[in-house]
């Protein structure tokens, strides 16, 4: 049950009580982000969706390009993702951020801007932070949910647990016509959203709130007890 701080008189929020925003970057250490993706969820709804190619800070190499498919010739003349300040700020003041392997984009994002807005750090309610996590985490929670599959991929997940058609007609209303596959950045995170919401309103017992998922995304043991003892102090 979510833990109530009577001297505050506040009750974490239920995951479904506030917006969570999914997010995607393709791109790369030398290239940086060249495309970004978010679903921004509240509850089971989609409310919003956001993406665009950006200008990169070096030349896209060819094996970056093969894995998303992102020339230097789409990319010539765009804003770079550094104009994309106030959005990205805005989305963590107004909910958790969330992704499949969260780290990669933690660490893109902060490659161009180190520090978020000062904002609620979500695990512990009503304590700030500047930080862009602490982040809801697919990948992870997937994982200690004890999913028994070969691996945990973002596409081998989508199949194993049969949201492949769900997320192809998603990607026909919303993403780009000439990106609608796997490493495309909102496809991946439409996919991530999905896996997201099945995991909140079928897979885990109990409605969960943002600390519990957020301790629940938690990559080994001792960061899970670090989270859990954050929220109590």
């Amino acid at each position: 049950m979510p833990v109530e701080f009577p001297l505050l008189g506040v009750m974490d929020p239920y995951w479904d009580d506030l917006p969570i925003h999914v997010i995607d970057f393709e791109g790369g250490p030398h290239c940086g982000i060249v495309e970004y993706g978010v679903v921004s969820l509240k509850g089971s709804r989609i409310e919003n969706v956001s993406t665009r190619l950006c200008l990169p800070k070096a030349s896209i190499s060819r094996k970056e390009q093969a894995t998303h498919g992102i020339s230097n010739d789409a990319v010539k003349g765009l804003l770079p993702f550094a104009n994309e300040w106030d959005r990205f700020a805005n989305l963590r003041e107004t909910g958790p951020l969330a992704a499949h392997f969260a780290s990669a984009e933690n660490s893109m994002i902060k490659s161009v801007f180190p520090y978020a807005r000062r904002s609620e750090n979500w695990i512990q309610t009503g304590s700030k932070g500047t930080d862009w996590g602490p982040w809801i985490d697919t990948g992870y929670l997937y994982r200690n949910y004890g999913d028994d599959g070969s691996t945990l991929k973002l596409e081998d997940l989508v199949h194993r647990w049969e949201l492949q058609h769900e997320l192809d007609e998603l990607a026909v209303k919303y993403c780009p016509t000439d990106r609608r596959h796997y490493h495309c950045a909102l496809y991946d995170a439409l996919a991530s959203a999905l896996l997201l919401l099945l995991y909140c309103s079928e897979l885990r017992d109990g409605r969960a709130s943002i600390p519990q998922l957020l301790i629940e995304s938690q990559g080994s043991a001792a960061r899970k007890q670090a989270a859990e003892q954050q929220q109590l102090f």
